[in-house]
């Protein structure tokens, strides 16, 4: 893991500030969804993408009854 050499301090409700140099980097915006993982003993802050329920692709998704399914996944079911 690459470290970026930025503290920053938790506070009293349990959040910290993401700095602006990695949320541009990132691609991160204010209202965009993060997945928290925890890896050994590392927390792991990951943007959230829909992707298809099956395959798992981010690419042509059409929703189906409130999920999510890609172009591959809808063809393969079909035929």
């Amino acid at each position: 893991m690459k470290s970026v050499g930025t503290i920053r301090k938790i506070d009293e409700l349990g959040r910290i500030v993401i700095p602006i140099e990695i949320r541009n980097k990132l691609n991160i915006n204010e209202k965009d969804l993060l997945e928290i993982f925890i890896e050994e003993n590392s927390i792991i802050l990951k943007k959230f993408e829909e992707s298809c329920v099956f395959c798992g692709s981010i690419e042509d998704l059409k929703k189906y009854k409130n999920k999510l399914v890609c172009s591959k996944c809808v063809e393969n079911i079909i035929y």
